[in-house]
C-alpha cells in the first residue's frame, strides 16, 4: 500500500490528471485561481462518461450538480407548449450547464442527453458547500463566474423579448 505522499506523487503525475487540469485552467469558471486552488478545485469534481443517447437529467428533476462538458456533445431540450421536446442548445467541450442546481434545489428547467459518448465533470452542490466553507477564495471565484453567466443569459433573454415586442 502506498504512503499518502507516494499516492499524491503518483496521482499528480497521472497524465489524465494533468490534461484535465489544463482543460479546467482554460475555463472561465476557474479564472483567477492559483495552481494550488485549481488542484483542489479539480479534486472536487466527479468524472462521468455518458454513452450516446444516455440521459444526464430530465426536465423537472431536482438538480444537485453543475455539469462541465469535457468531451463529446450534449443536447438540451425543453418541452414546448404542445408538450413535444424542443432543442434549445447543442453543447460541445468546455460548455457549462445545470448551474442553477448549485444555487437552488428546484426542478430542472430542461433535459440533457448525450449525443455521442461524452465525458463530463460534475460539481455537486455538497462539494460547493464544502468549498465555500473551507476554501472561500475558490468559492467566491466560482460564485462570481456563475453570477456573470446567469446575468449574461438573463440579458440575452431580455434582449430577445424586447426585440420580439417591437411592432
Amino acid at each position: 500500500m502506498d504512503s499518502p505522499l507516494a499516492f499524491l506523487r503518483r496521482y499528480f503525475r497521472d497524465k489524465s490528471f494533468s490534461s484535465r487540469r489544463e482543460f479546467l485552467k482554460d475555463l472561465p469558471l476557474c479564472e483567477g485561481l492559483s495552481e494550488r486552488e485549481l488542484g483542489y478545485f479539480q479534486l472536487s469534481f466527479h468524472n462521468r462518461v455518458y454513452n450516446e443517447g444516455e440521459t444526464l437529467f430530465l426536465e423537472g428533476d431536482i438538480g444537485r450538480a453543475l455539469f462541465v462538458l469535457e468531451s463529446g456533445k450534449v443536447e438540451l431540450t425543453k418541452h414546448g407548449p404542445d408538450g413535444a421536446p424542443q432543442r434549445i442548445a447543442e453543447l460541445g467541450p468546455g460548455a457549462l450547464f445545470g448551474e442553477m442546481a448549485l444555487l437552488e434545489q428546484l426542478p430542472r428547467s430542461a433535459s440533457a442527453v448525450a449525443l455521442e459518448t461524452s465525458t463530463l465533470l460534475l460539481l455537486y452542490r455538497s462539494k460547493l458547500d464544502d468549498i465555500l466553507h473551507y476554501h472561500p477564495r475558490i468559492g467566491v471565484a466560482v460564485m462570481r463566474h456563475l453570477a456573470r453567466l446567469l446575468s449574461a443569459r438573463l440579458r440575452r433573454v431580455s434582449n430577445q423579448t424586447a426585440v420580439s415586442a417591437i411592432p
